[in-house]
């Protein structure tokens, strides 16, 4: 790789890595790909792996350094290791940029414009990021985008992943017309179909955007809202699970439901594991709890560790348990998609020497099924910690007749770094894909309601104890994307698969 190559690959990798929060500059997205575009000039297919994982690493890197704080302040591992752990997740996530860059040039050589198969190479990429090895779809492509409305709102038909498809698209578009410069007249009958197809595309998402937010408001106008509190405790995660500290924990979020609820409210959410012992035990402590969902008269929604047994075998689950106003448990929810490494250690038997990062249990054991609570006659999903940026389990929710999602978490471990940030906007495209109210919880926050066009109606700051009250809509119509999943990016696989089939009859050039 010549110095060229690595510095256009870098800027690829940067401009990629700023698009996201913190730095949030979204519009950045639009051009990143195109110094890597012209990295893939003239180069061979190593290369072009070479240089895609280059700047995938740069880019990844950038994202998960939030990676290095969470294993050495509560992995308890030296700063080496901690870097050498966010490094290894780093280089599994750029080979999938190095793929990309791989295909891009592969498919050149056979007479395959990049315009045509980039932007399915990159989505049904990152499709296959999205399942293999239990999945991690941080912050994919399309995520970038969550500050600007109207170009998020096809996320109700394509989900994530025709946004992700928009912007390759629309990078090679612009690379087309910059390294075609000075445009001669038979370049400028080659670009023009493409250009009137990314603008027209651009338009077309646009004012599909404008009318769904003007729709959504007439909709839902007649639709009555619902009075809830989030409750932000702001629990140092140092003492979160030390006993002599569990009754101070409940005093703090008893009473910061009472004084807040005073003038009525229907809904209290607590945070993920904001009960930081096993409610179902039903002693004295969490007889605290009962109490005050009794004295708010409200339905209270909250996490704790919990058990089954079947025998003799116990299995311990991250758990979400809803009290109605008289104190009754109403459901309970044990979370179906664990953290590897954060909630159990795959492979433990190999792996012994491995220990997770949540206290407060033994390995915890996935849940069996995806189950809305009960509020009376209305249905609450309940994504617990990073449930929320995996589509699959709120659509489910959506069509079993969850008319609310609601996300607990815990993201004390991140700290103050970009990932509370990144967390919260991926979660919030979940209201936008099933048009449904959403409102997040979280121990040190950030927590916040999101309406079901995807905007942020209010928030609380990191590292405050303080509550937030507002009122959401139970909502119930079904999107294109909540009956049908990810049928654009499943078409997008199908789509270069063909490309590939075809490409295998063409020579190389």
């Amino acid at each position: 790789m010549n110095k060229k190559t690595l510095l256009l690959s870098l800027i690829s990798g940067l401009l990629l890595f700023l698009s996201f929060p913190k730095a949030d500059v979204g519009f950045l997205a639009w051009i990143a790909l195109v110094p890597l575009f012209y990295a893939l000039r003239d180069i061979d297919l190593q290369g072009a792996f070479r240089t895609g994982f280059v700047s995938g690493l740069v880019y990844n890197a950038g994202l998960i350094y939030w990676v290095v704080f969470v294993v050495v302040q509560y992995g308890h591992l030296p700063l080496y290791a901690g870097v050498s752990v966010m490094l290894l997740l780093a280089m599994y996530l750029s080979l999938y940029p190095a793929l990309f860059c791989t295909g891009v040039v592969y498919f050149r050589r056979k007479g395959i414009r990049s315009i045509l198969i980039a932007p399915l190479l990159w989505t049904s990429l990152e499709y296959l990021k999205a399942h293999l090895f239990s999945g991690f779809p941080w912050e994919d492509l399309g995520y970038s985008q969550h500050e600007y409305l109207s170009m998020i709102q096809v996320a109700d038909i394509t989900g994530i992943y025709g946004i992700t498809f928009l912007i390759v698209f629309l990078n090679c578009v612009v690379y087309d017309c910059i390294s075609s410069l000075p445009l001669s007249s038979s370049e400028k009958k080659r670009l023009l179909p493409e250009i009137i197809v990314g603008l027209g595309l651009l338009l077309l998402v646009s004012w599909y955007g404008m009318y769904r937010i003007d729709s959504l408001k007439n909709i839902t106008k007649n639709t009555e809202s619902v009075d809830i509190l989030l409750v932000q405790g702001n629990v140092d995660q140092s003492v979160k699970w030390s006993p002599e500290y569990q009754a101070d924990t409940m005093n703090t979020y008893r009473d910061m439901s009472t004084d807040a609820s005073k003038s009525g409210v229907s809904l209290i959410v607590w945070p993920e594991t904001a009960v930081p012992f096993f409610f179902q035990n039903y002693d004295d402590r969490s007889g605290s709890v009962i109490e005050t969902a009794r004295g708010t008269n409200s339905w209270l929604l909250f996490g704790s560790p919990g058990y089954r047994r079947e025998g003799e075998k116990t299995t311990f689950h991250n758990s979400a348990f809803l009290l109605s106003p008289k104190g009754a448990v109403s459901g309970r929810y044990d979370k179906v998609h664990l953290v590897p490494f954060g909630e159990y250690v795959p492979l433990h038997d190999a792996l012994f020497f491995i220990d997770k990062l949540v206290e407060g249990a033994g390995d915890f054991t996935p849940g069996r099924e995806i189950v809305p609570l009960s509020m009376g006659d209305r249905k609450v999903g309940v994504l617990i910690c990073y449930e929320g940026i995996f589509p699959e389990i709120s659509r489910e929710y959506r069509m079993k007749g969850a008319g609310l999602l609601v996300n607990i978490t815990n993201d004390a471990w991140y700290g103050d770094t970009s990932a509370p940030y990144q967390h919260l906007t991926m979660a919030a495209f979940r209201a936008i894909e099933n048009r449904i109210y959403m409102i997040r919880v979280a121990n040190t926050g950030i927590s916040a309601i999101v309406d079901s066009t995807g905007r942020i109606v209010s928030r609380t700051g990191l590292f405050e104890r303080t509550t937030l009250r507002g009122s959401i809509k139970f909502t119930q119509d079904n999107t294109f994307y909540s009956k049908y999943g990810n049928v654009f990016a499943c078409s997008c696989t199908v789509f270069l698969l063909i490309g590939f089939l075809i490409s295998l009859r063409g020579k190389d050039r």
